[in-house]
């Protein structure tokens, strides 16, 4: 067993235990949407997520409300990370930073060279967010045969190209506006900062009902409601001690894998991807929009994350983890393609109301995403294996310079 594998918190274990099912389950759900919608039932199936309930669609329902919750685990995961885990050390926390903002701007910039000026244009964030549940997944395909730190580099990318996917959704698309909901929210927010930081209130009862309080104002404040799940997970108290059981985030962030995993990710996608395949469906994957998904994700994640990651290297700002080769970034890469949840979430706020566009960005999406999962689990397939190199590696200090560990050999 190598440090790095060993250095793994049981938090973490639990976690990628958790998006690896879940993300089989993501696959399967997708199957079965489709091939629902394509068949005798698919206008009863479809019929049923426009069904209206409390004066919300059950669609409605469910990227608004259901989705709260998965933000709110994606704000804890956050939230670990930047406390004990990989972000937690600005030594550690660079490398990912930058291959996140690779990872972000890259694609966005193909979509929005092939897109600008066009209707189409506010599509640029659909190819921006990586699909933690879906990629961890493909990575647990590999099992061993790839390091355990590449596995903490894949979720720690992940989860600043979500940071950036939120705060992307927050500003730009808002569609109406309401201050005095907005600075309602807020307010919640600092009341319940205040029960954390203040008085020292460790029950979680108080701060999940505020969080529903708070989630209320978000949405009629025209700012995505989803936003108020991560603004709560900051406002729950932590402790920075790793595993420590007694932390209210702790214990909600062990409670929600599950829950997440296996009912609210498959209804989101039972709900997204019921998408009706017309004769002329391939013809929209040569539209600018459609390419801009499909280049984004699948060629510009990886660059620009073995882009900006190789830059900050070379600059000296940051190193190689001491398991990893570049050819494992190129494989992180590739699985940072799957935008899949994410970016169909932000399809759905893309585009309103013009059904065309949003079924066929999903194809795009899912084409992207298949198509970077199969080139991320070949190429780690092939060269992922740690050598007798990266494993000398791993009994070297951490603090050693590059020049030190010989990395001008690594390949």
């Amino acid at each position: 067993m190598t440090i790095v594998q060993r250095a793994l918190s049981n938090t973490f274990r639990q976690f990628f235990e958790s998006e690896k099912v879940g993300g089989s389950m993501l696959i399967a759900c997708t199957i079965v949407s489709l091939l629902i919608a394509n068949s005798a039932m698919g206008a009863s199936y479809l019929g049923f997520w426009q069904m209206t309930v409390a004066g919300m669609s059950i669609e409605h329902i469910v990227n608004d409300a259901l989705m709260a919750v998965f933000f709110l685990l994606i704000g804890l995961e956050l939230e670990r990370e930047l406390y004990n885990g990989e972000l937690s050390s600005l030594k550690n926390a660079l490398l990912p930073i930058f291959a996140a903002a690779g990872g972000v701007a890259v694609p966005a910039l193909i979509h929005f060279g092939l897109n600008a000026g066009s209707p189409t244009q506010s599509g640029i964030g659909i190819p921006m967010a990586t699909d933690i549940a879906f990629a961890l997944g493909v990575l647990a395909l590999l099992g061993n045969r790839v390091p355990a730190s590449l596995k903490i580099f894949l979720t720690a990318l992940a989860v600043m190209d979500d940071l950036a996917a939120i705060i992307v959704i927050a500003i730009f698309y808002t569609t109406t506006f309401s201050l005095p909901y907005l600075l309602g929210a807020l307010g919640v927010f600092a009341a319940l900062l205040a029960m954390n930081r203040v008085l020292r209130v460790m029950a979680l009862a108080p701060y999940l009902l505020g969080g529903a309080l708070m989630w209320f104002l978000m949405l009629k404040s025209g700012v995505h409601a989803t936003i108020a799940g991560v603004l709560l997970a900051f406002a729950i108290p932590f402790s920075s001690r790793q595993d420590d059981a007694s932390s209210p985030s702790h214990r909600l962030e062990h409670f929600l894998h599950k829950p997440v995993a296996f009912v609210i990710l498959p209804i989101f996608a039972l709900a997204n991807t019921g998408i009706v395949i017309g004769a002329g469906w391939t013809g929209e994957l040569a539209s600018s929009n459609s390419l801009g998904i499909i280049g984004g994700l699948v060629a510009g994640k990886p660059l620009g994350i073995v882009m900006m990651s190789y830059i900050a290297v070379a600059a000296g700002i940051c190193r190689l983890p001491v398991d990893l080769a570049w050819r494992h970034i190129v494989g992180a890469g590739l699985l940072g393609g799957i935008g899949f949840t994410m970016s169909i979430f932000i399809t759905n706020l893309a585009f309103p109301g013009q059904a065309q566009a949003v079924t066929a960005s999903k194809m795009a999406i899912l084409i992207a995403s298949l198509s970077a999962a199969a080139l991320g689990l070949a190429w780690l397939g092939l060269f992922g294996k740690p050598t007798a190199e990266d494993t000398d590696a791993d009994t070297m200090d951490f603090d050693e310079t590059p020049v030190q560990r010989g990395a001008a050999g690594r390949s």
